[in-house]
């Protein structure tokens, strides 16, 4: 890996396996996913050592602070050293679904619900 001078936001997001592919990266910069400073930054931004963005990816937010610039894509173990993770662990979501919805319990055996049984369950569910 060869280690530069100066290398755009977008690319350096991409050769650190941020974003899978150098356009999702730069539509994250336009999109003001990623900021520096509380500030938007856009893709051709030039990055700095000792900069820490905050980046938005889906649900997941995270915190990085550059290290060392690098040019090229590398595998995950190759990259490591070129930038350090900030992200808080609690605020990782691991294996998380938007769409899990607490579900209600039921004792075995008790049968299904009647009507006014279903109808609370319903009220629960809608709130």
């Amino acid at each position: 890996m060869e280690i530069i001078e100066k290398l755009r936001i977008d690319k350096y997001l991409w050769a650190i396996r941020i974003f899978k592919t150098r356009s999702l990266s730069t539509d994250a910069c336009n999109a003001g996913k990623v900021k520096l400073n509380g500030v938007n930054v856009k893709p051709g931004y030039a990055v700095k050592k000792e900069e820490t963005y905050h980046i938005q990816r889906g649900i997941e937010k995270k915190i990085i602070k550059v290290i060392e610039l690098l040019k090229q894509r590398g595998d995950a173990k190759t990259v490591a050293p070129y930038y350090e993770d900030l992200s808080p662990v609690n605020d990782i979501p691991r294996n998380q679904s938007m769409f899990t919805v607490p579900m209600s319990v039921r004792t075995r055996g008790t049968g299904r619900p009647t009507k006014k049984q279903r109808r609370d369950i319903d009220k629960l569910s809608d709130d």
